[in-house]
């Protein structure tokens, strides 16, 4: 389910012209963590959707982009989704397993001391 969304992700990255040059491994992390910082900022203002986001996501096309531009866009929640596209773009560009690979992760953690040994 993962990797299939991904490859969407990716598909529509490339659609919107986000691929027609090589891309930059260091650029692409640094837009990874510039979504991280603007989800920052959302929280230090408070910026938290206003609406239900399964609401506004059965609306037709034009009535959605109005109500998410109003309720979603720009707030903590839509930041997050924006860190996750990124990286499941970049997973999908790099043929990553990235489905495969949280699974793995998850387990490792669970093998994992209390707080992996460290302070926080």
């Amino acid at each position: 389910m993962i990797n299939d969304l991904a490859q969407n992700i990716h598909k529509t990255a490339k659609d919107k012209g986000f691929y027609n040059s090589e891309r930059n491994m260091g650029e692409m992390l640094a837009l990874i963590h510039s979504e991280v910082s603007e989800a920052l900022e959302a929280d230090r203002k408070n910026g938290y959707a206003t609406g239900n986001v399964r609401d506004v996501l059965g609306l037709d096309l034009e009535l959605f982009k109005e109500h998410f531009e109003a309720e979603l866009k720009n707030t903590f929640e839509d930041e997050l989704a924006d860190i996750v596209i990124r990286v499941m773009d970049l997973a999908a560009y790099k043929s990553i397993d990235l489905e495969g690979h949280i699974q793995a992760k998850i387990r490792y953690n669970t093998t994992r001391e209390h707080k992996h040994g460290k302070k926080y």
